[in-house]
């Protein structure tokens, strides 16, 4: 039985979902000359395809759990990383823009406005830290802390 000390999703906005549904009246418009039941179908399909893509890439997870730290697809031991930073709006801004590395992994969502910053220690990883855009940056690194003691 694993203990996970940390979860989180980072929930796509309100308004994303209305993009995925005037994707289907968009696709229902396209096909309105075909008919009625094209028209549904477009609108249904349109839709279901637009709410899957809003789904996987605006809905990450981040975990620590098992020693290790789950971001996004990215998993990450525990012991590799060092120093955690919390990044208020303002930090966070500027790392996601002009003082971001190239090299960095990033788990970038512009609609969280607040990240934390993880050095990595490995000296076998060229990626020098990880951006993580969290809702909680505290609870996150207390929750590192916690499984490197």
């Amino acid at each position: 039985m694993t203990v996970m000390s940390y979860e989180e999703r980072l929930t796509a906005p309100r308004s994303w979902w209305g993009l995925a549904v005037g994707a289907g009246v968009s696709l229902a418009l396209i096909l309105l000359p075909l008919g009625p039941l094209a028209l549904l179908a477009g609108l249904v399909g349109g839709t279901a395809a637009g709410a899957a893509v809003v789904s996987a890439y605006g809905s990450p997870r981040l975990r620590v759990v098992a020693g290790s730290l789950v971001a996004g697809d990215a998993k990450i031991p525990v012991a590799a990383l060092g120093e955690a930073t919390v990044l208020d709006r303002d930090e966070a801004l500027a790392w996601r823009s002009y003082k971001a590395d190239p090299r960095a992994f990033m788990l970038l969502r512009a609609y969280v406005p607040t990240a934390l910053k993880i050095e990595v220690t490995d000296p076998e990883d060229p990626t020098p830290y990880l951006y993580l855009s969290t809702r909680s940056p505290e609870r996150l690194a207390a929750a590192l802390r916690d499984v490197r003691v």
